[in-house]
């Protein structure tokens, strides 16, 4: 889906102390970026911000990175984040533009991420053969696991069930304990959550939000994200999907 362009976000993110627009630099130095060494969590595909925002004023023991791919969303994070705070000083959270497809780049294991938000991504469900764009698949969690600390987190929700019931095996293969699954966030009550938009939007239209933690655990992995397939029927339930796939993603 494309997005109109926001003439106001890039001048506004420019002026902003807690935004950077070179996140490379900061590979291995991201927690210099705060005035105290907290928590450090990460959230991928931050978007808008609604809730980004709310965590962190309502945390402000951990920092956090929010990233995503264009101003014209994180011009909107920076105003909620305005909106959250109001006159007070914002110390614990930077705003970051990256292609999270290339993190790797951007974090190093000396920056002991120690969670990790990816919430509402893009599921790639009506075209299978783009799935390794997905924020869960192997090729992206390989990368996590660089930076991500012994015991650290993932924490997962989703609109699309196809997405969530692939990622179960995505995380197993790639050495990730589940610690708690959930197939409907919002009648199991659970708390902390903090809602945004997507969420909000689907939980009015009645479709459950699936939501699962995910532990890294300790040691290496020996797998190989470009040629890993699904085990067994996720593998033929794939391909048959993608033999009727119509040529176009759905917007998201």
């Amino acid at each position: 889906m494309h997005m109109r362009t926001k003439k106001w976000a890039k001048p506004e993110l420019a002026a902003c102390p807690y935004f950077t627009d070179e996140a490379e630099s900061h590979r291995g130095h991201w927690r210099e970026r705060f005035d105290e060494d907290r928590p450090l969590h990460l959230e991928l595909g931050c978007g808008k911000g609604v809730s980004t925002a709310v965590m962190a004023h309502e945390n402000r023991h951990v920092n956090y990175v929010a990233m995503d791919i264009t101003c014209n969303v994180l011009g909107d994070v920076r105003r909620n984040i305005v909106k959250a705070y109001g006159d007070e000083p914002v110390k614990n959270i930077v705003i970051a533009r990256y292609n999270i497809e290339d993190i790797r780049k951007v974090f190093a294991p000396a920056d002991r991420v120690e969670r990790i938000y990816i919430h509402f991504c893009n599921p790639w469900t009506r075209r299978p053969k783009y799935a390794k764009r997905r924020l869960t698949h192997p090729r992206q969690l390989m990368q996590y696991r660089d930076f991500l600390v012994d015991g650290g987190e993932i924490w997962f929700k989703t609109d699309d069930l196809p997405l969530f019931t692939d990622s179960l095996p995505y995380f197993d293969a790639c050495g990730f304990e589940l610690r708690h699954l959930l197939n409907d966030l919002h009648a199991a009550g659970f708390s902390p959550n903090y809602v945004s938009e997507h969420e909000a939007m689907y939980t009015a239209q009645g479709v459950p939000i699936k939501f699962a933690i995910f532990a890294k655990k300790p040691g290496n992995v020996e797998l190989d994200p470009v040629r890993w397939v699904m085990p067994g029927a996720f593998a033929r339930l794939r391909e048959r999907a993608e033999e009727t796939a119509e040529d176009t993603e759905e917007p998201r």
